[in-house]
């Protein structure tokens, strides 16, 4: 019986599955070799205080989500998605063209304009990711299919931000981090030329180019459709709930685990191996099936291991364990292997949890609206992703720490979760028979 790395040997699956790692590589690299260099050489590239620099540069990046989703979703459906790709690969050419102009004359303006377009890169080329897969895979290849993509994305964001993050801190960073970022460009856009011909889902749509009423109608179409609806709510709340722990792991290492930067790029290392390995068991664990248990089950994990690493971190020194400084140190101590668990489980269950949602999407979307179905889950994501950074800032001023962050989201994540079966009562029932499968 064939597997989901069988799709790679396949020109319908392999080509789109580089094009869209070496994207998501890209990105990040870029992202973190900039956020690297203001965080450290802020003097060089602004007057303005590094800590806003950073807070400010990743919402540059999500604005365009919000401002082209619903465009970037006509585009998709409209006209013909391997062509599509390709002229969206010779953009990221020019963009980071731009980028190392930027780089090189020590420009934060341009450097931001450049990160605004990488947003509208990846914004243009996520309606497409995501509805390019049921034209060429089958139904029961679906699960598998977007397994190997997730876990393909997680390890490109892991890469891109270890390369970004050396990037930035070596002394000729201009040279190496633009020849990087060009040669990573070219590189997509080679393996896009050999992505098969993928026919328009509307070929007579007419494109609306006005963004909020697009969007306002992209809403309107998917709450109409109050299954379609749930899961992208569902899927919104995962990368609430991911946005919301990532964004703490660099303060987690510094201010509580004591560590340096390497132990952040431990965390963040173990959590995408988690994400990947969670995503790659889902074909095994739904039989190639849209499995809407393996939601709640991944939900089910999320609360409970986000609960143990409140305890986890909270008592990471209790034992008196003495102050660590890089990762080595750090895994050397047996006390502090229930942490990276918790962090390992976190993305594992996280994996079980997103794959068969965005599956459900694309099964039960109509055809002709694929694309803007995606573009409309891009939008909440994005919104979902802000809202949590102000979630973070409040429960930040009511005096909670990190940990205790930790606890809330995981909690919360409960809540969402019997939500979701209370109102869609597929997801429990499809659990229940799941579970009895099983066991």
């Amino acid at each position: 019986m064939s597997n989901q790395f069988d799709l790679l040997s396949q020109q319908r699956f392999r080509p789109f599955f580089f094009t869209q790692f070496l994207g998501a590589f890209n990105d990040n690299v870029f992202k973190t070799a900039l956020i690297t260099l203001v965080a450290f050489h802020t003097v060089s590239l602004s007057s303005i205080d590094g800590g806003t620099l950073t807070t400010l540069l990743p919402g540059v990046f999500i604005l365009p989500f919000f401002l082209f989703s619903a465009t970037a979703g006509q585009i998709a459906d409209k006209y013909e998605k391997s062509s599509v790709i390709r002229l969206v690969k010779l953009f990221e050419i020019a963009i980071m063209l731009f980028a190392s102009s930027g780089f090189y004359l020590h420009n934060i303006w341009l450097l931001s304009i450049a990160l605004f377009m990488m947003g509208m890169h990846s914004t243009l080329f996520g309606p497409i990711k995501y509805s390019y897969l049921p034209q060429h895979l089958k139904q029961h290849e679906l699960i598998g299919g977007n397994g190997m993509v997730e876990m393909g994305t997680f390890i490109a964001i892991l890469l891109g931000q270890v390369l970004g993050a050396w990037l930035g801190s070596i002394s000729q960073h201009e040279l190496f981090t633009s020849i990087s970022i060009l040669l990573i460009a070219a590189l997509g856009y080679w393996t896009s030329r050999d992505i098969p011909n993928s026919p328009a889902a509307d070929a007579n749509l007419k494109i609306n180019w006005n963004p909020i009423t697009e969007t306002y109608r992209s809403i309107k179409l998917i709450w109409s459709q109050q299954t379609i609806w749930l899961g992208i709510i569902a899927i919104s709340w995962f990368w609430f709930y991911g946005a919301t722990l990532l964004a703490q792991f660099p303060n987690l290492a510094k201010n509580v685990l004591h560590g340096d930067e390497s132990v952040f790029i431990l965390l963040l290392s173990i959590f995408s191996l988690g994400i990947g390995i969670g995503s790659l068991l889902c074909e095994k664990l739904s039989k190639g099936r849209v499995e809407l248990g393996l939601v709640v089950f991944g939900a089910i994990g999320l609360s409970i291991f986000g609960t143990d690493l409140y305890f986890s971190s909270s008592n990471i020194h209790a034992a008196g364990s003495p102050i660590v400084q890089n990762y080595q140190s750090f895994i050397g101590i047996f006390s502090h292997w229930r942490l990276l668990a918790d962090v390992m489980f976190i993305g594992l269950f996280g994996g079980f949890y997103i794959v068969p949602l965005y599956v459900l999407i694309q099964t039960r979307a109509q055809k002709g609206f694929q694309s803007r179905v995606i573009a409309a889950n891009n939008i909440m994501n994005a919104l979902f992703m802000v809202i949590s950074a102000g979630f973070s800032l409040l429960l930040f001023q009511q005096g909670l720490n990190i940990p205790q962050l930790f606890l809330a989201t995981a909690l919360l994540n409960a809540v969402v979760t019997i939500y979701l079966c209370i109102r869609q009562p597929e997801y429990i029932d499809t659990f229940k028979l799941w579970i009895k499968h099983i066991v």
